[in-house]
């Protein structure tokens, strides 16, 4: 049951009577309430320009608060039933940067799936602690990697008894939910701490009829974009920490190592106001965004070549529950990849989804949708698939990579001097550097591990149908760099 009263907003309260106060300022930013760059302030409007100020004692100081944000920070906490709170103005990035950080050195090992975001590499980067990779679930059909089961965890446990943390993802990009609860139970009876990237699960703590939030499941630590699901501005995100195996001030201090010391305020006092509806507002409107989910599904499984999963996926492997919120499109039998349905979605019904893979395209139904927005999906669906239908389905082929060989730690490989080679050559070379398309930002091969003749196939398959690449110094991935004498770090 929650502590505090939620109707309270303190720090964007604050930044309200600062605004109304008219300081005239001679502290950073230059821009001086907008007065600076007036083009900004024609389009965005002054108050927003008025209240993009530095920290101050009327305002505290993310670094080390004690005033409104700390007490912004409690309510947070409180919101998600969780004994401590930070604001993350990097994004979930730094609060799965400042996880990994916390509770492991140089050396320890960390389990994980394979399907982790970049930024867990990145963790793995700064931290040097080493991973012990889990073979997420696959769904074959749909060509997407879903949650880890218990069995997989245990596994690896029995294997390497000796690791100081398990890292699970709670939901997946495309909504499935791991048995987190029993995973909790199971690493803990081991001393392991368990973290978990809830990117996507900022809103789940606030519908019964949704999937139970990670912290309410016993995690130990969590790190939740409440940008992506929960309405506040983009890259903004929380930390939050249940006491016992992790401690709070170690947390801070090493969130203090990454995060920037000039915090947006803009960017805290919007996860203070979506706090505050989430917590007063969100039953109500999850019921509403679950109802309109549920119809699109509904509608889009008429739709001849048409799939829209959802909870009929419960049972399958890897997917304990699912997140509804989530929805999938499953459109090969179209005779079309989830790529090309994403682009005619944006370029001919001025429609963005979130992402398209091979075989799916994902469309994320949260606090501010309608059934007019939900509509024109359905609307352009059914268009879709007479218009642009080919004669045959999309043939599977093996995009889900099982887990690589770790030659190198990521963070001895990212020291280690490198050279260049043709991609196409790369085969059985030692990676230097990651390659993934974003979104989801999910590694195909990453800093440490032997690249495989799949890896570059897939690689290929992924640019010839013009998914965006990220992670390499060449920005087409015509090459890569990998280990050995010859060039540079």
């Amino acid at each position: 049951m929650r502590r505090l009263d939620h109707n309270k907003a303190p720090l964007f309260e604050a930044m309200k009577a600062y605004h109304r106060k008219n300081v005239v300022p001679f502290d950073v930013p230059g821009h001086k309430h907008g007065k600076g760059i007036p083009e900004l302030v024609e389009y965005f409007g002054s108050a927003m320009l008025e209240l993009d100020v530095n920290s101050m004692k009327d305002l505290d100081n993310l670094s080390n608060p004690i005033g409104v944000i700390r007490d912004a920070e409690e309510l947070a906490a409180d919101a998600y039933y969780a004994d401590h709170g930070f604001f993350l103005v990097n994004g979930t990035t730094a609060g799965v940067q400042a996880m990994v950080m916390s509770v492991c050195e140089p050396g320890d090992k960390i389990i994980l799936p394979r399907n982790a975001h970049k930024s867990a590499v990145t963790a793995l980067i700064l931290s040097g602690a080493s991973p012990v990779y889990i073979q997420p679930e696959v769904n074959e059909e749909l060509g997407i990697a879903m949650g880890v089961s218990l069995e997989s965890v245990e596994k690896a446990i029995a294997r390497h008894p000796d690791a100081k943390a398990i890292f699970l993802i709670h939901p997946t990009y495309y909504g499935a939910i791991s048995d987190v609860k029993s995973i909790v139970k199971t690493a803990h009876k081991y001393g392991m701490t368990v973290l978990v990237d809830a990117a996507h699960g900022a809103h789940l703590n606030f519908h019964a009829e949704l999937p139970d939030d990670a912290i309410a499941l016993g995690a130990d630590m969590c790190a939740v974009s409440t940008h992506k699901t929960g309405g506040s501005l983009t890259q903004s995100s929380l930390l939050l920490l249940r006491e016992g195996i992790v401690d709070a001030k170690a947390v801070k201090t090493t969130l203090n190592l990454t995060q920037t010391t000039s915090a947006s305020y803009l960017l805290m006092g919007s996860i203070d106001v979506a706090r505050k509806l989430l917590v007063t507002k969100g039953g109500e409107m999850l019921a509403e965004v679950l109802k309109l989910s549920r119809w699109a599904r509904e509608e889009i499984n008429k739709i001849d070549g048409c799939y829209a999963f959802g909870k009929e996926l419960i049972g399958t492997p890897g997917v304990f529950d699912f997140d509804e919120t989530k929805l999938g499109i499953n459109v090969r039998n179209l005779g079309l990849t989830g790529l090309e349905v994403y682009d005619i979605l944006r370029d001919e019904y001025n429609i963005q989804t979130e992402l398209g893979d091979l075989y799916n395209v994902l469309a994320i139904v949260s606090l501010g949708d309608t059934q007019e927005s939900l509509g024109a999906l359905v609307a352009a669906m059914r268009e879709i698939a007479v218009k642009y239908r080919k004669s045959e389905e999309v043939k599977l082929t093996k995009g889900i990579l099982k887990n690589p060989d770790i030659i190198v730690s990521p963070r001895d490989a990212y020291y280690s001097e490198k050279r260049v080679v043709l991609l196409e050559e790369a085969v059985g070379e030692i990676s230097g550097e990651s390659i993934m398309a974003y979104p989801p930002g999910i590694p195909i091969v990453t800093p440490g591990e032997k690249i495989t003749k799949e890896m570059i196939e897939y690689i290929k398959l992924l640019k010839q149908e013009e998914s965006l690449l990220q992670g390499t110094e060449d920005p087409y991935a015509e090459h890569i760099k990998v280990l050995g004498v010859g060039g540079t770090r």
